[in-house]
């Protein structure tokens, strides 16, 4: 595997930096559950510590204690190993170096680089200036060496009410890169921090943090993406004003951009807040925990990872490569079952009373490793009601009346007559016949029929609630537009629950978080979360095949 980040790795390593050594980490915020595009800068960052003989460390930038708390470092801890990741003993928090950033920002102050400025927030923006007319400097970066001391620790003690005074590192304000004018390196927040409690009540900012986080872990490769490319010059900045003893070298890459998707953290807590989902593991939700709970694999993420690559480039990446890498996946290991969604009652007419076989059904066509089931074969059984029409169309091949079709592991029936609810007319029940002689699948006399449809037996099969999860948008960028209502771009279909289905009963021993291919239907999971009357919960994964390509072509919405 070669990419650009792997190129500059091996420039490195060959000039004998870093005295040979490869560190990387993964440094998330703990204020939200990781998301796929999370995923793709955990398999880099583990992947190149891995390729290389190295060490990837697990790190929580806890700098701002709104919105952190320790949900979200359990679930971030959860998602990484269930990934298939490891990172020792080498899980570390940005707040565990609260102190020793304390002392690099008491050094800038010593050496004239950082001061004390009690601009407000609004002043402070007015005098950074814009991207064409330079900054302002701020009427209090003249203050002394002493008396930034004083104010700073003050600062820390607690003397001053939030928003009062920041301390600013003090570097340009007419530089081209608004990052570098003046930002600022601590503020007054207090709020009590999930882990520190009520210790703090300044806390450093990201950029200051981050980079001394990297130094002090010795990370030598600080992979990161390309909204950081701008930072860049502040992180290489910080180190070098401190003169640290280890200097990380930031490389940016595109982030994950999918269609069909949103991937803003800030997005995606508004879909929480305003319960457009039910919670961050959602299936409907791009996070890790709400594809688990749908019933991706963590193998099928990798596998999404690197086949998308690394890039240099921001792009959008179809989600229907996704989809794919999970259809490959749970294709060679998802064990085949029976289940009807939308039952229509079908009568054996001529099939004994009370009679009951059983069928030896192979869970895998192609692995006969994974083995086989007995399904119970009764007169009374369920079908699919999509797979019979009273009137089919030409290329109709399913049951209709005085049609034949072959029952799946099972005999020849034809349907002989139908009834209805003579309220509304719809098709209740269909009563059929059987051939005694083709329980092999074929008939002796050797003809054929155009269809094969699944079933289940009526008195054996289990009642069970499916939900049929799709795409949660229904463009491909629900952002196209900054600021627009994310209402608007909503799927009204990414969601039907069927209550009235029913399996076999080999899924009876089914355990919460099990894959399966529904015969003929589509990849489902049972639920690891939700319960229902109904039976157990089994939330669709992805469909036997891209149900969106045509529908996508034709700019519609999808439909069922």
């Amino acid at each position: 595997m070669s990419d650009f980040i792997r190129d500059i790795i091996d420039e490195d390593l060959k000039a004998g930096k870093h005295q040979g050594r490869v560190a990387t980490r993964f440094p998330p915020e703990p204020n939200g559950y990781l998301h796929i595009g999370h995923a793709k800068s955990v398999c880099l960052n583990f992947g190149i510590a891995g390729q290389y003989a190295g060490a990837c460390n697990l790190r929580m930038d806890d700098t701002d204690p709104s919105g952190e708390s320790m949900e979200y470092v359990d679930s971030i801890i959860r998602d990484v190993k269930w990934l298939g990741f490891d990172w020792d003993d080498r899980l570390y928090y940005a707040s565990d170096y609260y102190e020793t950033l304390y002392q690099y920002a008491l050094q800038l102050i010593g050496k004239g680089r950082a001061y004390v400025c009690s601009l407000s927030a609004d002043e402070i923006r007015e005098y950074r200036g814009t991207l064409t007319e330079p900054g302002r400097e701020s009427p209090y970066r003249s203050r002394s060496v002493e008396e930034n001391l004083d104010l700073f620790e003050r600062m820390r003690a607690g003397d001053f009410e939030e928003g009062t005074h920041v301390l600013r590192a003090k570097i340009d304000m007419t530089s081209p890169n608004l990052t570098m004018r003046d930002p600022v390196i601590f503020r007054i927040k207090k709020e009590a921090h999930y882990r520190t409690g009520d210790k703090w009540c300044i806390y450093p900012m990201y950029d200051f943090a981050h980079c001394l986080s990297d130094s002090i872990e010795k990370i030598t490769h600080s992979i990161c993406t390309l909204e950081f490319e701008n930072n860049r010059p502040l992180y290489d900045w910080f180190l070098d004003e401190l003169s640290v003893e280890c200097h990380p070298q930031q490389i940016e890459f595109a982030r994950l951009n999918l269609s069909f998707t949103i991937l803003s953290k800030r997005k995606l807590i508004e879909l929480v807040e305003k319960g457009i989902v039910i919670g961050w593991d959602d299936p409907q939700m791009p996070t890790l925990a709400g594809m688990r709970r749908r019933g991706y694999t963590p193998e099928a993420i990798r596998t999404f990872c690197e086949r998308i690559g690394v890039a240099k480039n921001d792009s959008i990446i179809d989600i229907a490569l996704l989809e794919h890498c999970v259809r490959d996946d749970l294709n060679e290991k998802a064990p085949r079952v029976m289940a009807v969604l939308r039952p229509l009652r079908v009568v054996i007419d001529n099939y004994p009373e009370g009679r009951v076989e059983e069928m030896e059904c192979p869970y895998h066509p192609q692995n006969a490793a994974m083995g086989s089931r007995k399904v119970p074969f009764s007169r009374v059984l369920y079908v699919e009601r999509d797979d019979f029409m009273e009137n089919p169309p030409r290329k109709f091949y399913r049951l209709a009346p005085g049609r034949e079709v072959r029952l799946r592991y099972g005999y020849f029936i034809k349907c002989v007559s139908v009834v209805k609810d003579p309220g509304t007319g719809d098709v209740v029940e269909l009563h059929c016949t059987y051939d005694p002689e083709t329980r092999s699948g074929f008939a002796p006399d050797g003809r054929k029929v155009d269809a094969t449809i699944h079933w289940v037996s009526a008195a054996h099969s289990l009642p069970a609630e499916v939900r049929l999860y799709d795409r949660l948008f229904h463009v491909a960028n629900p952002l196209m537009k900054e600021g627009s209502d994310l209402t608007a771009a909503l799927n009204p279909k990414s969601l039907e629950i069927l209550d009235s289905c029913r399996v076999e009963p080999s899924l009876s021993d089914a355990a919460p978080g099990s894959r399966f291919q529904f015969e003929r239907v589509g990849y489902f999971c049972m639920d690891s979360a939700a319960s229902s009357d109904k039976g157990p919960v089994f939330n669709r994964t992805v469909t036997l095949r891209d149900s969106w390509a045509k529908i996508v072509e034709k700019g519609n919405t999808p439909t069922r």
